[in-house]
């Protein structure tokens, strides 16, 4: 062989080396979306948002709770309606330029009708380039309270406005909702070809639903309604990490885990430092995965501030000092986990909190003070994708 034919074989080699290397070391970025931005009219069933913009209403009406609080956040790019596909189209091309390539869409269902869908169903599936982007949805199935109405101190002193009381006929109704509005999608998210099919509290599912075994039973109907809708090897289904518990995971067949948010693992009060609060959620990683037994996804939140949610009392648990730089930092030690603890046949994906949980101090989104710094921050860890 010619010394040109052997420096083309060699390039070429090399080339597939790195291809090959490029390929398996890929990340999925899968930042949460609380579709809430948008004028859903549900909402005057809880009496709330009536300047008709949804949840930015808690937003812009936010004050500061003590020197030096940030509050109102400043959304850069005003206070859009997400159920809009022009502008989710935007969104989606910030997000992808800058290594966010999956979206979750927490979903919502309460007596018998869906709730904040068309967030997903007009905005992001209406946007003409959601096909550079993957999503699956997040069964946000906890009770509502007053917990969005910025004008009542006292959460519970209403009680629960909606109880996410889902029995097996209705659990029914639902999947079948989810196969063919969502699965079927060629951009819905699939681990190992299944959909994935998020659920934020198992325990609800499972005490609603009717008990573990009935729980069980309609899980089994999703993935055999799945295998007809043409998925053969039915569902992945992933749990939220909230008040999970081991002996759940057989029974119901679940395939994965992770967090919604890190205050879920750690209160900031008493040390409410954002860098301090966050390296001792992610200390857990390992103590979950082995406690749970399945396959496990780290997570990495911006932050943590629900303050603008309460018009009052001030939250004690609310992280402060949140940078691009510091989430950089806790980004960093999500990856350096997933590239520690291989798990067959998974993606490496990590979850964050969140796209746009604004009234909640955790978002992707660019803010007036720091721009896209925190997009900017997912881009110098994992780097740009959708291109």
């Amino acid at each position: 062989m010619d010394k040109q034919k052997c420096w083309y074989t060699f390039a070429a080699s090399t080339l597939a080396c790195f291809l090959a290397f490029a390929a398996e070391q890929k990340y999925d970025v899968a930042a949460y979306v609380w579709p809430a931005y948008q004028p859903d009219p549900r909402w005057t069933e809880l009496g709330i948002f009536d300047a008709g913009k949804g949840e930015w209403q808690n937003v812009w009406e936010a004050v500061p709770k003590w020197e030096g609080h940030a509050q109102p956040l400043m959304p850069l790019w005003g206070y859009e309606n997400e159920a809009d596909p022009k502008v989710m189209e935007k969104k989606i091309d910030a997000a992808v330029s800058h290594g966010v390539n999956v979206f979750i869409y927490d979903w919502y269902w309460y007596g018998g009708r869906p709730f904040l869908e068309d967030a997903l169903d007009h905005g992001f599936l209406g946007a003409k380039n959601n096909g550079k982007m993957k999503f699956f949805v997040m069964w946000a199935n906890h009770d509502v309270d007053s917990t969005w109405n910025n004008k009542v101190a006292d959460k519970k002193s209403r009680g629960f406005l909606w109880k996410a009381d889902v029995d097996a006929a209705e659990f029914r109704v639902i999947a079948r909702r989810w196969i063919d509005n969502y699965f079927k999608r060629p951009n819905y998210y699939r681990i190992g070809g299944k959909p994935v099919l998020m659920i934020y509290e198992i325990g609800t599912f499972i005490d609603r639903v009717g008990g573990i075994g009935k729980a069980a039973e309609s899980i089994a109907f999703l993935r055999t309604e799945a295998a007809k809708a043409g998925f053969p090897n039915g569902i992945h289904l992933m749990a939220c990490d909230y008040g999970l518990r081991p002996e759940w995971t057989k029974p119901l067949g679940i395939d994965s885990a992770t967090i919604y948010n890190l205050v879920h693992w750690a209160s900031p009060a008493g040390n409410p430092d954002y860098a301090d609060w966050a390296e001792r959620a992610a200390a857990r990683f390992d103590a979950a995965k082995r406690g749970l037994g399945i396959a496990y996804f780290p997570h990495a939140s911006v932050g943590w501030d629900n303050n603008p949610r309460f018009p009052k009392e001030v939250k004690a648990a609310a992280a402060v000092g949140s940078t691009p730089e510091k989430f950089e930092q806790v980004l960093r030690r999500a990856k350096d986990w997933l590239d520690r603890n291989p798990q067959p046949g998974m993606p490496k994906l990590i979850t964050v909190n969140a796209w746009n949980e604004w009234t909640e101090g955790s978002y992707l989104e660019p803010d007036t003070v720091n721009g896209l710094g925190y997009l900017e921050a997912v881009r110098r860890v994992f780097g740009a994708g959708g291109e």
